[in-house]
């Protein structure tokens, strides 16, 4: 690896480190801009959601004899619709759909699809095919060729303490910071600071590389953490993690935050044994904070200004194993909200149960579909240089 790419990925990447005596006075005004693009909020359901048991086909007879003690019942459904209904988890969620602010994507995968945790979400991130390995990711991409005002790291952010692949492109990254308070405190660190301070060769391309992502970052943090003193909201949002995640994202969109990608990622979601207590609590939690994000954006008249993109890297096996739970599948349902829908509701019929693939759902649609119509349609990208070819776009927003 190349230095310049291993100090682009690591630490110096995602996190803050001080900046020497001779780059203080480099303080471009392009950190300190307001808010004035649309803003993509990306949500990863991390181990695999069961997506059957999400989005339930409450009436057909195929689903339940797969499940016999695994499927929900079709008294505890939420009925939206005449052959479709949400677990009744997502109850938070559905007052969202019946006022056409959710669309439901079915059957989205990715032709010759992997099983493994770690390879699908590469998949994912990256908006390769199965059988390319890519080193950026999707949005890093979009950073690096299309967000001609996205100069900072800032402007894409992940609430976690590393950089997720699909944040980090050839040019630009985004930044990683599990909580604003504390990363601004380590730039406070005396001996980072003393290590700032010593003397280098700084004709060194590399060197001068090195600084510049240091100060770059530095600053970054610092805008983060006066921002986030800007706005506190009053909603009422779950104490978990995913909860105060929210929150702090819509206290940034609301304080008027140069940020255009904001990335959260919920886990639990790896259900192979006694699945259904599970899978419907990790579903709560990510209903309830969804549903008061987006109230506090209402509240603040935001909501137009921001889509929701919900994925996980694969969904589960039809047939429920031996433990109560299901194992690694293939296509999944796919959630997009947003103030701007122009198909809401469900875009697609529910996925075939009797036309299966060695046990797994068909993928009718394929994920980088609903990557380009986000880039094309919201970004104001151009999807095809992002995913490097041409995806024909969904209706969504």
């Amino acid at each position: 690896m190349k230095r310049r790419n291993f100090l682009k990925n690591t630490a110096f990447g995602s996190s803050t480190l001080l900046v020497p005596n001779f780059l203080q006075s480099y303080s471009p005004e392009r950190l300190y801009n307001s808010r004035s693009e649309k803003i993509l909020v990306v949500i990863q359901l991390s181990g695999g959601n069961d997506g059957l048991n999400t989005i339930i086909p409450y009436r057909n007879d195929v689903y339940y004899k797969k499940r016999p003690t695994l499927a929900i019942g079709k008294d505890e459904v939420l009925k939206v619709e005449e052959e479709l209904g949400f677990n009744p988890s997502l109850a938070a969620l559905q007052p969202l759909y019946e006022n056409g602010e959710m669309t439901v994507i079915n059957s989205v995968g990715y032709p010759n699809p992997d099983r493994s945790h770690f390879r699908s979400m590469d998949i994912w991130h990256t908006g390769s095919g199965s059988e390319d390995y890519w080193a950026t990711g999707w949005l890093g991409r979009y950073l690096d060729s299309n967000c001609m005002n996205c100069l900072s790291p800032h402007h894409m952010l992940e609430l976690d303490e590393s950089l997720s692949l699909a944040m980090k492109g050839e040019q630009r990254s985004g930044f990683a910071a599990e909580n604003i308070n504390q990363l601004q405190r380590i730039t406070k660190n005396r001996f980072l600071k003393a290590a700032a301070k010593h003397e280098h060769h700084h004709e060194e391309e590399n060197i001068a590389y090195l600084y510049k992502t240091m100060i770059e970052t530095q600053q970054s943090a610092n805008y983060l953490y006066e921002k986030s003193k800007v706005h506190k909201s009053t909603v009422d949002y779950p104490q978990d993690a995913f909860g105060k995640d929210l929150k702090q994202i819509a206290e940034l969109i609301t304080a008027d935050t140069d940020t255009r990608i904001y990335y959260v990622s919920l886990s639990g979601f790896d259900t192979h044994a006694f699945q259904k207590n599970p899978q419907n609590r990790s579903l709560k939690g990510y209903a309830d904070g969804v549903a008061a994000f987006i109230n506090d954006l209402k509240s603040n008249d935001l909501f137009n200004d921001v889509t929701i993109l919900t994925f996980s890297e694969f969904g589960r096996r039809v047939k429920q194993n031996a433990s109560g739970g299901t194992d690694h599948g293939t296509a999944n349902n796919v959630f997009v909200m947003s103030g701007n829908l122009k198909n809401a509701g469900f875009y697609n019929a529910a996925p075939d149960l009797t036309d299966l693939e060695n046990g797994d759902l068909k993928f009718e649609i394929d994920f980088r579909r609903v990557y380009s119509s986000l880039l094309e349609d919201w970004l104001n990208a151009d999807a095809s240089q992002v995913l490097n070819g041409r995806f024909d776009k969904l209706k969504l927003t």
